[in-house]
């Protein structure tokens, strides 16, 4: 835009020379449109802040009135047009409309009715010269703007792209700690088990080896079943089913366990199944791992409308982690992603309970 109008104001000249060759007064028209292009070239390139910018209009409004009336030709009009061009470039709209409203009183000194014809000509070709340079500004800002919230939503969307891979990894982590970890620490149970007995019973042994080879199995059915939910979700299995199998599987470890359901069974929101789920299962292997109990239970509570409660309850030592590992943690993540709650509470000599609500 400033390129323009120093090209526009060397045209205003050029043209200005030509109309006022051999005239009375060429002379000094074209020192002080000289004076009046190097300003609007030079000058305008340096003109810094508001009142920089009143200073400039003010003092090219005056230099161009005294071209204008020693040399009232195209190209003095030209050069107006210009001012007003880079005026709005530099001042308020307000000061914009007035210096377009005087401009035309540049012909007040001719015969009225010539007066008013050239006033009136000169007033649009002003008032055009506004309104077109404060389109393109607005233009060029909105290009500007555009360009920039371009920028900002490609920060974005890697960003976005950055926060779901690292979501997805932990989503991942979890699934592996809690479906492929939990069998593993049965089938390492199982086999400890079967190491003890090994020589006093091979009979008892036999059967705790077969359930470490159901477990090892179960846990490649787990491999298997996380690969295929990264692909296509597979429907689940009902909640107090699963639950069931969980009990079942954790009493054949060693640690008979009970399940208790309450209130009117329902369907849940996929996510919600899969936090209790994964958190019953990562409750009963803490159980089987650390807890040192003779016994456990899992409560599963649909009494309450708006939310789901399940709780792991066990009487071992009931010692507090120094630690959070990556299953209490995995727990509370799931939870949190669910819109729910998880708690660890643990008296020592008398068990833990882990309690997670997720709303349903």
């Amino acid at each position: 835009m400033r390129r323009a109008l120093a090209v526009l104001s060397v045209g205003a000249f050029l043209t200005l020379a030509v109309d006022t060759i051999g005239s009375d007064g060429s002379r000094l028209s074209l020192a002080l449109a000289a004076v009046y292009v190097l300003v609007a070239t030079v000058g305008f390139e340096r003109v810094s802040g508001r009142w920089a910018g009143y200073a400039y209009v003010g003092f090219q409004l005056l230099l161009g009135y005294a071209i204008f009336v020693n040399s009232p030709s195209v190209g003095a009009t030209l050069l107006l047009v210009v001012l007003v061009s880079q005026s709005v470039l530099l001042v308020p709209m307000p000061a914009v409309a007035a210096i377009v409203a005087v401009i035309p009183f540049f012909h007040a000194g001719m015969e009225w009715r010539a007066g008013v014809r050239e006033g009136v000509g000169l007033l649009a070709a002003a008032g055009f010269a506004a309104v077109v340079t404060t389109l393109l500004v607005r233009e060029q800002r909105a290009r500007t703007e555009l360009a920039e919230t371009h920028g900002r939503l490609r920060e974005y969307a890697l960003q976005a792209e950055k926060l779901a891979a690292a979501e997805e990894r932990n989503r991942v982590a979890r699934d592996i700690h809690d479906g492929l970890g939990h069998a593993l620490t049965v089938v390492q149970m199982q086999i400890k088990a079967a190491r003890a007995v090994l020589v006093a019973d091979r009979e008892k042994t036999d059967e705790v080896l077969a359930k470490a080879q159901e477990q090892a199995e179960e846990a490649l059915r787990e491999v298997r079943r996380s690969v295929a939910a990264l692909r296509e979700p597979a429907a689940p299995v009902p909640l107090p089913e699963a639950l069931k199998a969980l009990a079942e599987e954790t009493s054949a470890a060693g640690v008979p366990t009970t399940l208790d359901i309450a209130g009117t069974v329902r369907q849940l929101p996929e996510q919600a199944h899969e936090t209790l789920f994964r958190a019953a299962q990562e409750g009963l292997t803490n159980v089987r791992k650390h807890a040192r109990a003779t016994r456990a239970g899992l409560t599963l509570d649909y009494s309450q409308a708006a939310l789901v409660r399940l709780e792991v309850r066990d009487d071992g030592v009931g010692d507090e982690p120094t630690e959070r590992g990556f299953g209490l943690l995995g727990i509370e993540e799931r939870a949190a992603h669910a819109g729910g709650v998880a708690a660890l509470e643990s008296v020592p000599g008398k068990g833990s309970t882990l309690s997670v609500e997720v709303p349903a």
